[in-house]
């Protein structure tokens, strides 16, 4: 069983309601949920659609077919009617046209007569759950948990007036449900809070705003400091100030805003102040398409910042490893006192997914803080003393008494004092350096799907994982020997598990959502492996499993 439901009409006509209602009823319905948004960068008007998956089994993308299409204007149908499925409907509301052969319905009637036009949305929804023979018991509560009484009430009644208008054509089972429902941005919100961040800022910035307001909905309940600053220049300073006085610290954006936190971003390799950053990709240059998706900035997140000093950058796969990840970039970049950069994108942090419920208890907060014991009686504090992995002793500025923590943006020697001796500096950058060959043997490599030990070998990166996932698994069931890499882990470059695999494999496809192959790219430099094969796509669009699957046919297989 797998079905699905698109919705679209023009911004302001309520489809994210109508999706927030339908997906949430589906899940507790006990099934799994993908759901996958397209919208213009316009607050009213312009073509927005949204598609809900569900299905008794797991799913990880969304489907290029869909079973019914709730179109809230006629222009809904013009552009999505081909996708429609030989046996799927259309509904439409009947003052909006007759021309076609579609199931019109009297929505806008229907909601007049209640006493409210906006309504018609949950009729259209009443006559969904009906279609599919699911209760209503469960949407009722829903929209109770969102409105108020009165607005509850008569959404409640036009629920109840679309599933008597409306036929069942599948009658599905439901199930228990033991899932969460969630998305990327608000999955890196909850690992940041799990870690113990305490202090979040940022300015907002689709797509990476959905973080923001996660940290800011929890920080009173969770005792978090949330600022919402002038700038992304700002926003990064503000952070390693944070990290500085103690607390764990945090901040975000999207490729022009990073950019932004480039000459900050250097100030953190320099005074070794741990932060984790997240950029949250969107298609550049410049203001590119602000509400669409792409992974444009692996090269420029590797290289960011001016001068040389170590950092790491972890691209996220999907909303659970986004929980875990962001927890561990905390600890990391703790340990080695270093920027920790994770990467995302539209698609990833605006999808909404279900998942097993998070294990807390698999996360650590490990702080990696000096205290008394590490400085010899009578020794005056090194911050940036030389030692062996290249790791410094961290103390809180004020916790020691009579020990001063010195830290500048300037070359330094051990105690944090500008210098400009040519030997200090020598040592210094090694002694950074070290930390980039301890943390080396800490990357994790890249996840496998499909045949260990295949004849076609993909490499993909960050939220394709669900994609690919699909068209690998498919082609395996259909005997194709086909197996995949997807890199959370991308600098420094886990190269063990690709190094083997590439020996047995005939081609090495890479999968990307980028013009110029970024990964393959930092593959052949890391590495000297070149890929065989390129998919590309970079029109702003997420990669389906679908596409992917047939473009494997169609260009490799």
């Amino acid at each position: 069983m797998d079905f699905t439901i698109l919705v679209g009409g023009a911004a302001g006509q309520g489809m994210d309601t109508f999706a927030n209602i339908l997906e949430k009823s589906l899940k507790r319905c006990g099934f799994n949920i993908f759901t996958h948004s397209d919208y213009m960068s316009r607050v009213r008007g312009g073509h927005n659609f949204m598609q809900i998956r569900f299905s008794d089994k797991a799913i990880s993308s969304y489907a290029e077919k869909v079973d019914i299409i709730f179109a809230l204007n006629e222009e809904t149908v013009d552009i999505h009617e081909d996708s429609l499925k030989e046996e799927g409907i259309i509904i439409l509301d009947e003052e909006v046209s007759k021309e076609k052969d579609l199931i019109h319905l009297p929505l806008t009637k229907t909601a007049k007569n209640l006493g409210n036009v906006r309504v018609s949305s949950t009729i259209g929804l009443g006559v969904i759950l009906k279609y599919f023979g699911l209760p209503k018991d469960q949407t009722e509560k829903i929209i109770k948990e969102i409105f108020n009484e009165k607005i509850a009430d008569i959404n409640i009644r036009a629920l109840e007036e679309g599933y008597n208008m409306a036929e069942t054509k599948h009658k599905l089972e439901t199930r228990e449900d033991r899932s969460i429902l969630i998305n990327g941005n608000q999955a890196v919100a909850l690992g940041a809070i799990a870690a113990g961040c305490r202090y979040y800022c940022g300015y907002p910035m689709t797509p990476s705003t959905g973080v923001l307001n996660y940290m800011s909905l929890k920080s009173e309940e969770m005792g978090i400091v949330i600022d919402q600053v002038e700038d992304e220049v700002a926003a990064l300073n503000m952070a390693l100030g944070a990290s500085y006085a103690g607390v764990r610290a945090m901040t975000g954006s999207s490729g022009g805003g990073i950019a932004l936190m480039a000459e900050a971003f250097s100030l953190a390799g320099i005074i070794e102040t741990p932060v984790v950053v997240i950029n949250v990709q969107r298609p550049g240059p410049a203001t590119g398409l602000p509400t669409r998706t792409e992974q444009g900035d692996l090269r420029f997140m590797i290289h960011l910042g001016h001068g040389e000093f170590p950092k790491m950058v972890i691209s996220l796969r999907n909303g659970e490893d986004a929980f875990y990840q962001t927890a561990r970039a905390f600890n990391l970049a703790e340990k080695y006192q270093i920027p920790v950069v994770l990467l995302s994108d539209q698609h990833l942090s605006e999808s909404m997914a279900t998942f097993e419920p998070f294990d807390f208890e698999k996360i650590s907060i490990d702080r990696y803080l000096a205290g008394e014991e590490d400085i010899r009686e009578g020794e005056r504090y090194k911050r940036y003393k030389y030692t062996e992995d290249g790791v410094s002793p961290r103390i809180i500025p004020g916790k020691i008494e009579d020990q001063v923590v010195l830290v500048d943006s300037d070359e330094h020697d051990e105690y944090g004092n500008i210098t400009e001796s040519a030997e200090v500096r020598t040592k210094m950058v090694d002694k950074r350096a070290r930390k980039l060959e301890n943390l080396k043997k800490e990357v994790e490599e890249p996840c496998l799907i499909g045949e260990e030990e295949p004849e076609h070998l993909v490499v993909a990166w960050g939220s394709l994982y669900g994609s690919v996932k699909e068209a690998v698994e498919r082609l395996n069931r259909e005997g194709v020997s086909i197996g995949a890499l997807v890199f959370g882990d991308i600098w420094p470059l886990p190269t063990e598990r690709l190094g083997e695999m590439h020996k047995k494999a005939k081609n090495l496809i890479s999968v990307e959502q980028n013009s110029t192959a970024q990964l393959d790219s930092l593959i052949r430099e890391e590495m000297l492996i070149k890929c065989d094969h390129k998919i590309l796509k970079y029109d702003g669009r997420a990669f389906s499993g679908e596409e992917i699957y047939k473009r494997l046919k169609e260009e490799v297989l």
